[in-house]
C-alpha cells in the first residue's frame, strides 16, 4: 500500500509504514507510468532530477531504499526488478484505491486520502522486457510538484478516470468521469524562470545591467585555475570572458553600474591584495578604484549617481569600520553618518530605487534588514528574520527586495515586503544571490544544490606530505556533512539527509556496517554536534516542533534524548566541556549578535557563571585546558580559560580564520593542534597549521579539485587524521525570470 502524500508503504507483515523520500518517491511514480517497461537510469534522471548532474548513484539509492520499504530480496524481486546495462522496471501489479464519497469538511480534512495505490507482488518473473524508455529528446518542465501531479494525472485518466489526480480540490468519487487533460492546466505548471548557464562547474555572483539584456557573473574560464568575470545575454548565449587575473588572484563580486557603461568588480589575491577595480561592460582596460583586506573582502554597491561605491563593514588598519563611501572621482572615503554599534557588521548596503534609504544586512548569518535615510540617521530594523541571507537585492516598485535564504540545508528565494514585513517563498528549489534590473522587474540569480560525501583523510609523515585520502567514508547519495569524532577516537556522528531530512547519523569508525540514524531530532546545519569528554554523550541544536531552536542531550548507545532547559531564547551551538555539570551555550543576544554563556547544569533554573561577548564558533582544547574561539567582527583565534575570566581571554592568531571562514578550524583534543581549512585555486581543500608556534609550519594539500563544505570539519583526538565533508558535485548555474507585479496593499509607514 504506497501513500502518496505522506510518502509511506506499507508492505505485507510490516508492523508500520516505510517512508521514502520525495526523490525516491518520484522515481516509483516513474516506474508507475511506465508499468511493464524498462525504464533506463538516464531517463529516470531526466524525469526525476531535471536541470542537475548528479551522479548515478541517486538511482541506485532511490531503488535500494523502495526495495527496502517492499521487504524486498534483491536477488529474488517481486516489485522491482533490474535490467542489466538498461535500467528498472516495475513487476507489481497497480490498483488505484479511491474512497468512497464523504461530507466536504471530511473530505478537506484529509484530502490526500485517496492518493494511493496498491501493488501486488508478480508471482512469477515477467516475460521478456520490452524496448527501454529512452532519455527525452527534448527538455523536460518536470521535476515540480505541479509536474508530478501531471504525471499522476495521466496515469489516472489511463487507468479509467479512478481518481482525480489534483492536490488544489476534493477527491472525487469512483464512479466520476474524468474529463481530458486540460492543456492550460499543464502548462500551468512549468516553472517560471529559465536557466542561462550550462558551462561545466559553477557560475555565481550574476548581476544584470539596467535594462536586463546582459548579465554579468563570476565563473572559472576553460583552462584556467582561478575566477574571472564573465558577461553574456540573458539568453543562453556564449559568454565573454571580460577580466583577466593573473597569477593566484581571482575575481568576484561584480557589480553593473546604474547607466550600463561599467561594472565594478573585487580582485583578491589570498593573504596577499585585495584591490576593488573598475571596467568597462563592453571589455578594456582595468581601473583600480580602492584598497581592501585580503582577509576580509567587503561588500559594496554602486550609489544611485553612479559616482560612488557604497560599502558594508570593512575591516581596515583603524580595526572594523561602518558603513562608507567610496568617491570614484577623488578615490576619497566618505564615512555613512550613522552609529553602527558596538558588535554589528552591515553588510552588503544598498539604496532604494528613488534613492531615499540605505537598506542593509545587520548580523549575518542570524541576519536581518535595516534601514536608514540616504543622508544617514538612526538605524531601524525592517524584518525579524534571524536569517542566514543569501544574497538580495531592490525590486523596482521600492517596496519590496528579494533574497536568498538558507533553510535546513538547502537555499530558497523570498519576496520581503517591507511595508508588512511579510516574506513569501517563491517555491524555486536551491536559488540564491538575486540581482534585480533598475528598470524592469526581472531578476537573475543561482541555482546550485552542492552534494557533500564524508572523507577520511589519515595524514601520514607530514614532513614528506604523505596523504592518504578514504572516498568515500559512508557511500551515499545524500548530503553528509558536520562530522565530529568523539574523545575516544572510535565513534562519530554527522548530519545527513539521506533519510529525506536532515537527520543526525552514528557510526562506530571500526565498523562502517554500524552506521544508523538518531531519531527524535532534526539538527540544524550551521554547527556540529559536541561529545562529552567520556564520549558516551551527544549535545545538538535543532528547531523543535515550532521551529525555535534547542538543545537536546543524546545517548547513541541507547538512543535516548532529552531536551535541555536551557533559560536563552535562542541557542545556536551547545559545547560540553570537561566537567559533565557544565556547558557552553553560543545564543543570540538580539539583532543578531551573539554571546557565549557558560551554566552550571545542577542548578534549577540554570546558573550563568560567565559570558563572552561577540563569538562566532568555540571549541574546547582539552591538551590545554582552555576554550579557542572565532569572533563575529574580527579576523583571528582567541583562547580564554574554562572559566570564560576575563583577565584570560587574549588573541592567539591575527589572521586566521577569516571572516568567511570562521567555522573551518579544530584543535587536536589530546595533542592541542590546531588546524585551519583554507582554499586557493590550486588547492580547493588546503589543510594548513594555525596558532602553533612552538611548532613547524605545514601545510598539506588535501583535495586540488572538491570544495570543503563550508562549516566545519573534525579532527581525531591525536590529529593524526582528518574527516571533512568535500563536494561529489558542486555545479551552480544562473537562473532568469520576469517577476510578476504584486497587487499593491496601503499600509501606513516608511514607505508611503
Amino acid at each position: 500500500m504506497v501513500d502518496i502524500p505522506l510518502r509511506e508503504i506499507r508492505a505485507p507483515g510490516a508492523r508500520r509504514p516505510r517512508r521514502i523520500t520525495p526523490k525516491t518517491m518520484g522515481v516509483l511514480l516513474v516506474l508507475v507510468d511506465h508499468a511493464d517497461r524498462v525504464v533506463s537510469r538516464d531517463a529516470l534522471l531526466a524525469e526525476v532530477w531535471p536541470d542537475t548532474l548528479p551522479t548515478d548513484d541517486v538511482v541506485t539509492q532511490a531503488i535500494t531504499q523502495l526495495r527496502k520499504a517492499f521487504d524486498e530480496d534483491r536477488g529474488n524481486p517481486r516489485y522491482i526488478e533490474t535490467i542489466a546495462k538498461n535500467g528498472y522496471r516495475l513487476l507489481a501489479q497497480v490498483e488505484w484505491l479511491v474512497r468512497e464519497s464523504a461530507p466536504r469538511e471530511a473530505e478537506s480534512a484529509s484530502a490526500g486520502d485517496s492518493d494511493a495505490f496498491a501493488a501486488t507482488a508478480a508471482p512469477t518473473p515477467a516475460p521478456a522486457p520490452l524496448a527501454p524508455v529512452p532519455l527525452p529528446l527534448q527538455p523536460q518542465s518536470r521535476g515540480t510538484l505541479g509536474s508530478v501531479i501531471g504525471v499522476i494525472a495521466a496515469v489516472i485518466v489511463l487507468v479509467g478516470g479512478l481518481v482525480w489526480w489534483s492536490l488544489a480540490r476534493p477527491p472525487r468519487s469512483a464512479d466520476a468521469a474524468a474529463p481530458a487533460v486540460d492543456p492550460t492546466r499543464v502548462a500551468s505548471t512549468a516553472r517560471p524562470y529559465r536557466l542561462i548557464t550550462s558551462m561545466p562547474g559553477f557560475e555565481l555572483a550574476p548581476t544584470l545591467s539596467p535594462d536586463a539584456a546582459m548579465v554579468a557573473y563570476v565563473a572559472v574560464p576553460d583552462g584556467q585555475r582561478g575566477t574571472a568575470i564573465l558577461v553574456q545575454t540573458t539568453d543562453q548565449t556564449p559568454p565573454r570572458q571580460l577580466t583577466r587575473p593573473t597569477g593566484l588572484a581571482e575575481d568576484s563580486a561584480p557589480a553593473w553600474s546604474p547607466d550600463g557603461r561599467s561594472i565594478a568588480f573585487l580582485r583578491v589575491e589570498p593573504g596577499v591584495d585585495c584591490q576593488v577595480l573598475m571596467i568597462a561592460a563592453n571589455g578594456g582596460a582595468e581601473r583600480e578604484i580602492g584598497q581592501c583586506d585580503p582577509r576580509s573582502p567587503p561588500t559594496f554597491e554602486w550609489t544611485p549617481d553612479g559616482r560612488g561605491l557604497i560599502f558594508g563593514s570593512m575591516l581596515t588598519a583603524q580595526g572594523m569600520v561602518g558603513m562608507r563611501v567610496l568617491d570614484l572621482a577623488s578615490g576619497e572615503w566618505r564615512a555613512v553618518p550613522y552609529r553602527s554599534g558596538t558588535g554589528n557588521l552591515d553588510l552588503s548596503p544598498r539604496f532604494s530605487p528613488d534613492g531615499r534609504w540605505i537598506v542593509f544586512l545587520r548580523n549575518n548569518p542570524q541576519g536581518d534588514f535595516w534601514r536608514l535615510p540616504a543622508e544617514g540617521g538612526t538605524a531601524e530594523r525592517l524584518s525579524q528574520l534571524s536569517a542566514d541571507v543569501r544574497g538580495w537585492d531592490w525590486l523596482p516598485d521600492n517596496r519590496s527586495i528579494l533574497f536568498g535564504r538558507m533553510i535546513d540545508g538547502d537555499t530558497r528565494m523570498f519576496r520581503l515586503d517591507l511595508e508588512t514585513g511579510q516574506a513569501r517563498d517563491l517555491g524555486i528549489e536551491s536559488a540564491q544571490a538575486p540581482a534585480v534590473a533598475a528598470s524592469r522587474p526581472a531578476a537573475a540569480f543561482v541555482q546550485r544544490k552542492p552534494y557533500f560525501g564524508l572523507f577520511r583523510v589519515v595524514l601520514g609523515d607530514t614532513s614528506k606530505g604523505a596523504v592518504h585520502v578514504v572516498d568515500p567514508l559512508f557511500p551515499s547519495s545524500a548530503r553528509d556533512m558536520l562530522p565530529m569524532v568523539a574523545p575516544d577516537g572510535r565513534q562519530i556522528v554527522f548530519f545527513s539527509d539521506r533519510s529525506g531530512s536532515n537527520h543526525l547519523w552514528w557510526a562506530d569508525l571500526d565498523q562502517p556496517d554500524s552506521l544508523r540514524m538518531l531519531p527524535g531530532v532534526q539538527p540544524g546545519t550551521r554547527y556540529a554536534s559536541s561529545w562529552s569528554a567520556d564520549s558516551t554523550r551527544v549535545t545538538v541544536v535543532g528547531p523543535d516542533s515550532d521551529g525555535r531552536n534547542v538543545i537536546h542531550e543524546i545517548v547513541p548507545a541507547s538512543g535516548r534524548v532529552t531536551r535541555l532547559a536551557v533559560p536563552v531564547t535562542e541557542p545556536i551551538q551547545a559545547v560540553q566541556l570537561p566537567d559533565p555539570d557544565r556547558l557552553l551555550v553560543l545564543a543570540s543576544v538580539g539583532d543578531g549578535r551573539l554571546r557565549l554563556n557558560l551554566f552550571d547544569r545542577r542548578r534549577s533554573p540554570w546558573k550563568l557563571l560567565g559570558a563572552i561577548e561577540d563569538v562566532s564558533e568555540v571549541r574546547v582544547d582539552g591538551a590545554r585546558n582552555r576554550l579557542l574561539f572565532a569572533r563575529q567582527t574580527q579576523t583571528g583565534l582567541w583562547q580564554a580559560d574554562l572559566a570564560l575570566t576575563p583577565a584570560s581571554v587574549r588573541r592567539i592568531d591575527d589572521r586566521e580564520p577569516v571572516a568567511e571562514r570562521y567555522r573551518l578550524w579544530d584543535v587536536a583534543t589530546q595533542t592541542g593542534e590546531l588546524r585551519y581549512l583554507d582554499q586557493q585555486p590550486t588547492c580547493l581543500a588546503l589543510l594548513r597549521r594555525i596558532a602553533s608556534p612552538d611548532l613547524p609550519p605545514s601545510v598539506l594539500c588535501l583535495d586540488q579539485s572538491r570544495r570543503s563544505a563550508i562549516n566545519g570539519f573534525s579532527l581525531s583526538p591525536r590529529g593524526d587524521t582528518v574527516y571533512l565533508s568535500l563536494a561529489k558535485w558542486d555545479g551552480a548555474d544562473i537562473g532568469y525570470m520576469d517577476l510578476p507585479e504584486e497587487p499593491k496593499t496601503f499600509v501606513p509607514g516608511w514607505l508611503n
